[in-house]
């Protein structure tokens, strides 16, 4: 076992659901962790120079490419060193957060962590998404289908041409029932949502942790 690679992008701290419910998955993991907060160091979006540095020889890049192949590949050896990954990315605005798309759009690159070819490095390692959700999504309610966020992870973190990553996601519902008095008839389920969502947490770390032991 190497080490977990958590991410954190939720812009309201610990005030943030999904990076509560990420601590009760860190309270059952037993190995090495390495931490980025990508809200509070947002890394940087993907630029012109950063997209030319990656086909063009390094002993010719300006001054503009070194810098941002420099930030890639700090980026990239971190996400490759990990043997699993906790994602703590909550719903705004019916998908992600941008400071977490800038780290994929800086990390995805093909021939390096993914592959046309053959098998991503990364492939089949586990992954865990935690994302927080204001109000609900599921069959019936009223913002059901409009979740852009579980489905694009999906497919990005999970697609074998990409990055094919073993990913699940926990998404605890309605955080702002308490808050909201419109929805605060919606506290009963908000509260259920959340406690299963850190009791899967824990049972998560606990079977990726028997699972990169075994």
């Amino acid at each position: 076992m190497s080490y977990l690679l958590h991410l954190d992008s939720s812009s309201v701290g610990t005030a943030s659901v999904s990076r509560q419910v990420a601590n009760s998955f860190l309270e059952a993991w037993t190995g090495e962790v390495v931490h980025r907060d990508l809200a509070a160091t947002p890394v940087p979006h993907l630029s012109a120079a950063g997209v030319s540095a990656r086909v063009t020889d390094p002993a010719q890049h300006t001054a503009e490419q070194a810098e941002a192949a420099a930030v890639q590949d700090e980026l990239i050896a971190e996400f490759l060193g990990a043997s699993a990954y906790l994602f703590t990315v909550p719903l705004y605005n019916r998908t992600m957060p941008s400071v977490f798309k800038a780290w994929l759009d800086q990390v995805i690159v093909d021939g390096r962590t993914t592959s046309r070819s053959g098998e991503a490095p990364a492939a089949g390692r586990p992954a865990l998404v935690i994302s927080a959700r204001g109000g609900g999504y599921g069959p019936g309610a009223p913002n059901h289908g409009k979740d852009f966020l579980v489905p694009t992870l999906e497919c990005v973190l999970a697609d074998p041409t990409l990055f094919g990553l073993d990913v699940s996601f926990l998404t605890p519902e309605l955080t702002m029932a308490p808050m909201v008095p419109a929805i605060s008839h919606l506290v009963p389920l908000h509260e259920a949502s959340l406690a299963e969502a850190h009791e899967q947490a824990r049972l998560r770390a606990e079977k990726i942790t028997q699972q990169l032991a075994a």
